[in-house]
């Protein structure tokens, strides 16, 4: 089995979704990220003295955080941080949509066009970008130019939007969508702080993130956005349930 996650900047895949990696990772899952950005407009910036060196130290970051977390493959895209929603649409989606029907994952997870609980515009452009991968990596008339690469069509069989029963204060409004599906991270909680600090040049957020874990991260929760075989929503918890070899 194999499980796909789409983030924005590098941090995203311990923040939100370490847990599940790290869950999916001991009962056998190959397990990938892809993030959208380097995070070279982040507010924190570890003694990077330009955009470039920022970016170079958080490729750094990610890479040890992706080995805390036991991500079998993960990767860093070029697409620059905090301009998202100014990206060529088509370009992102092609991109997302070459590496899904390379890796062939039985599960997507990403943002909602909410944003995520930050409701950060990046978090929800990936989501959207994503979503669209979802949808036109099956379809063999679309992106026909991967097909001469040796590439096939490829179906996920669901897709994942990272949800919550909490918002932030002090963000701007957003809607987000419901929880279908709770993880019981319990055992995993230290790991997944552990790999958030290997983004050291975001040290000042370390405090708040921890404590918020530690009060209410025994779970991660999703929304199941799409499916390709049609059904109700049930209640899950685990992702690959109904999920064919």
């Amino acid at each position: 089995m194999r499980l796909l996650c789409v983030t924005a900047h590098p941090d995203d895949e311990a923040g939100n979704f370490g847990g599940t990696l790290l869950l999916y990772h001991d009962r056998g899952v190959e397990t990938h990220v892809v993030c959208l950005t380097p995070g070279q407009a982040a507010t924190h910036r570890g003694g990077a003295r330009s955009d470039l060196e920022l970016s170079t130290l958080r490729r750094k970051e990610f890479a040890a955080s992706c080995e805390v977390l036991k991500v079998t493959h993960a990767e860093v895209l070029d697409y620059a941080d905090a301009q998202l929603h100014r990206i060529d649409f088509y370009t992102v989606v092609a991109d997302l949509t070459r590496r899904i029907r390379k890796i062939c994952p039985h599960i997507l997870l990403t943002y909602g066009p909410d944003g995520g609980v930050t409701g950060h515009p990046d978090h929800a452009m990936a989501g959207v970008f994503a979503t669209m991968a979802f949808e036109w990596a099956g379809r063999s008339n679309r992106f026909t130019e991967h097909f001469e690469e040796g590439l096939t069509p490829h179906r996920v069989q669901k897709l994942y939007y990272s949800a919550a029963m909490f918002v932030l204060p002090n963000r701007q409004p957003c809607a987000p969508p419901p929880v279908t599906a709770k993880l019981d991270i319990t055992p995993y909680i230290d790991r997944k702080i552990a790999a958030f600090k290997s983004h050291a040049s975001q040290a000042p957020l370390f405090p708040i993130f921890e404590s918020t874990v530690r009060q209410r991260g025994n779970v991660e929760m999703f929304h199941l956005a799409a499916i390709t075989v049609p059904r109700q929503i049930e209640f899950e918890t685990d992702l690959f349930v109904g999920v064919e070899e």
